[in-house]
């Protein structure tokens, strides 16, 4: 637990987009994660995680298609957040879902 008092939340998922997480799909999962407002890390199955809403940081991770990441947070309203984050990646949406 963080000094807020909220749990660590993590989703995992299968990356959906065919290219993986690269140009076009990083692009719309950065813009995607600034607009949950909430912190988010993402990591590959094992690896270190970085910070979801950088673009080089998410580019630098070169998660492909059908690869497992862990999307993770701890803030207020993380299970919404990652529910929709995770739907997206995994389902290779043009844009944050509203709801799951």
């Amino acid at each position: 637990m963080n000094t807020k008092g909220y749990t660590m939340v993590e989703r995992r998922v299968t990356v959906g987009w065919a290219e993986g997480l690269h140009a076009r799909p990083a692009s719309i999962f950065v813009r995607a994660v600034t607009a949950t407002g909430v912190p988010v890390t993402i990591a590959k199955a094992g690896g270190n995680p970085v910070n979801a809403a950088s673009m080089l940081a998410l580019l630098g991770l070169g998660a492909q298609g059908g690869e497992e990441v862990v999307l993770a947070s701890e803030a207020e309203g993380a299970d919404a957040a990652l529910d929709r984050l995770a739907k997206l990646v995994a389902e290779g949406l043009d844009e944050l879902p509203e709801t799951v």
